[in-house]
């Protein structure tokens, strides 16, 4: 069973007429890492992150290309948790 966690924004994204306040992160598993180096991951590169978050998220790539980058950094540290198991 996937873990989920979930992350209210420090700055909301808007999606149409709605709002996106919080966001629910899905533990990744090895397909949706195809692709991508797991350092590169635990290392919050960003380029690594906007490849995965779309894939355990609802989010787009187009919204992690939005996000505050201290909402970023949330994604990023809940991901290292993941990794860590």
């Amino acid at each position: 069973m996937s873990m989920l966690n979930t992350i209210t924004l420090k700055q909301p994204i808007t999606r149409g007429k709605k709002t996106i306040e919080k966001v629910t992160l899905r533990e990744p598993r090895a397909g949706e890492l195809r692709g991508l180096e797991i350092l590169a991951i635990a290392r919050m590169d960003v380029n690594s992150l906007r490849i995965l978050l779309p894939r355990i998220s609802e989010l787009t790539i187009n919204e992690v290309d939005q996000l505050h980058p201290a909402d970023l950094t949330k994604f990023g540290n809940e991901l290292t948790v993941f990794l860590a198991g």
